[in-house]
């Protein structure tokens, strides 16, 4: 899995290439660490080129979501595929993490 990371004003934005397993999932948790150690705690996690996510990953997103909101922040979505976003609601991570269809629309959001 390939991790980029891009910095805005209001939010920092991951893009992961590739799968989130359990192999690739820590290299994620490092990355959105990364961005709340740095005191920031608004993250867009594009999802345009994840193609599966297992529920290592799935744990990560929320464990992230979770440590945003200590700090008044949040972890949003986008781009995810329609694949995607049945697994995300068959797991109920819908429910706790908002989803956009647009990067700008994801990045205005903060």
């Amino acid at each position: 899995m390939e991790i980029t990371t891009s910095q805005y004003k209001r939010c920092d934005v991951v893009k992961a290439v590739g799968r989130v397993d359990s192999n690739t999932a820590p290299d994620l948790e490092n990355q959105f660490n990364k961005i709340l150690d740095d005191g920031k705690s608004g993250i867009v996690f594009d999802m345009a080129e994840v193609d599966f996510i297992s529920s290592r990953g799935l744990w990560v997103l929320l464990e992230t979501q979770k440590s945003c909101k200590k700090d008044r922040g949040k972890l949003v979505l986008v781009n995810v595929s329609e694949n995607m976003q049945q697994s995300l609601d068959l797991a109920g991570v819908k429910h706790f993490i908002e989803i956009y269809d647009d990067l700008t629309e994801a990045v205005g959001s903060f």
